[in-house]
């Protein structure tokens, strides 16, 4: 393509090196899963320890040769690295080991690449690589270099490496443009959203916690779901009816990581945007992960940095099936929800979960006894014809008395309908 490097395969050597520092501290079990969700197949792990990386190699001398007697013995064709390579890192440890080296962030944009299925999908995906590649280009021919001199010897001004990078940095601004474009038309579709008051609940959590199982129990949809990490790239959105709040936006979202490369975070704002302007965001958990309190610190990172930290969260305790739990919801001192426990897979709890985000959503619901003038007969049939009406008696006097139940939207839509102010209504019982 751009460059010259080693040809990659699926036979990969894993390494993971443990420092001190807690910031540069990864997990060799999620590395695997990373992995295998990649489609590569593991022969050997490298573990070691250091104090912090080694400037030109990023690990010893030592671990070099122990690196490179596995790649020779398993014939691997791969070196995946659990951390973030510099390019000039990759590049030293590509020609000493005579295969193609891969970090973290590589490992999880070409798993990416694999997942995406929309055109904004691909395109973000497209535009994370080109920006992890730009710092990664070396020199690949010399017949374009700059020449001494001499008629037929002189080149076109820029070196091969200055022509990719200036054509990698066109395509960067031609797919930045149409992804401006799909952020107009997504915007465009949240302010109907909000116009027509319609909450918007996101679902967010750690990769492979069952957002897309438990979207699929909930919806009815059938989003791709899979035991591996990153199943879900696409962002997907259903409507569904609750009691007490009428319609609902639940969207479906990429899943988090520890240490989410940055330029991840920036190609996918358009669809992480989803969880920043959400009313609500259900914060899926897997309650059966040991890194399980971990796992939550890394989401409210990630939610801290897309904007999204103020956005009130509802705790879903996903997996129950794994552990000693019976399904329930956890309140606050004044009753609210604020942790549901349930399982996806079996579909146990399901039912709690949407009693909780209907108690949590449905602040604007207008309760109460209205009693109506004899002139009033439109309102009585607009509110019986949206089955706002839970009863119906008569007082005294002979006037008619509705028991209404209907969201608040709803209810100033109608009399805005029928020019009617809500202060010229008169309640048995208040709302």
């Amino acid at each position: 393509m751009f460059f010259e490097r080693e040809e990659g395969g699926n036979l990969a050597v894993l390494v993971h090196i443990d420092f001190p520092d807690e910031s540069k501290r990864e997990d060799s079990d999620e590395f695997l899963e990373l992995v295998r969700s990649a489609g590569a197949e593991p022969l050997a792990l490298i573990r070691g320890s250091r104090s912090s990386p080694y400037p030109r190699l990023f690990v010893g001398e030592g671990k070099l040769e122990e690196i490179r007697a596995a790649v020779e013995e398993h014939q691997a064709d791969l070196v995946l690295f659990n951390h973030s390579l510099k390019p000039s890192q990759e590049r030293n440890l590509e020609k000493e080991l005579q295969c193609r080296v891969l970090d973290r962030t590589g490992l999880i944009l070409d798993i990416f690449a694999q997942r995406a299925r929309t055109y904004e999908g691909k395109l973000q995906v497209e535009l994370a690589q080109l920006e992890f590649l730009t710092t990664r280009l070396i020199r690949g021919w010399t017949h374009l270099e700059r020449q001494k001199g001499g008629i037929g010897l002189r080149g076109p001004g820029e070196t091969q490496l200055e022509t990719d990078r200036r054509l990698i940095r066109a395509r960067i601004n031609a797919i930045q443009r149409r992804l401006k474009k799909v952020r107009v038309q997504r915007e465009t579709s949240r302010r109907a959203r909000v116009q027509a008051e319609i909450p918007a609940v996101s679902l967010v959590g750690y990769t492979n916690a069952g957002k897309s199982t438990l979207f699929n129990r909930i919806t009815k949809a059938d989003v791709y779901t899979a035991n591996q990490l990153f199943a879900t790239l696409d962002p997907t959105l259903r409507r569904i009816e609750l009691e007490d709040v009428g319609t609902i936006v639940l969207a479906d979202t990429v899943g988090f990581i520890r240490h989410l490369p940055h330029k991840l975070v920036d190609a996918f704002q358009a669809t992480l945007q989803e969880a920043a302007e959400a009313t609500m965001l259900l914060h899926l958990v897997d309650a059966a992960s040991h890194e399980r309190d971990d796992n939550i610190a890394q989401v409210e990172e990630v939610l801290e940095e897309i904007g999204a930290a103020d956005v009130p969260s509802l705790m879903v305790f996903n997996k129950i099936d794994l552990l000693e739990q019976k399904p329930r919801i956890d309140r606050n001192a004044e009753g609210v929800p604020e942790r549901v426990w349930l399982s996806a897979v079996t579909g146990e709890g399901c039912d709690l979960l949407l009693q909780a985000i209907n108690e949590r959503l449905a602040i604007k619901i207008v309760k109460g006894t209205l009693e109506l003038e004899p002139e009033q007969t439109r309102l009585r049939a607009a509110l019986f014809n949206l089955n706002a009406v839970l009863d119906e008696c008569y007082s005294e006097e002979g006037q008619c008395q509705l028991q209404l139940r209907l969201p608040q939207k709803d209810f100033r839509q109608l009399l805005s309908q029928l020019n009617m102010a809500e202060e010229s209504l008169v309640w048995v019982t208040k709302p």
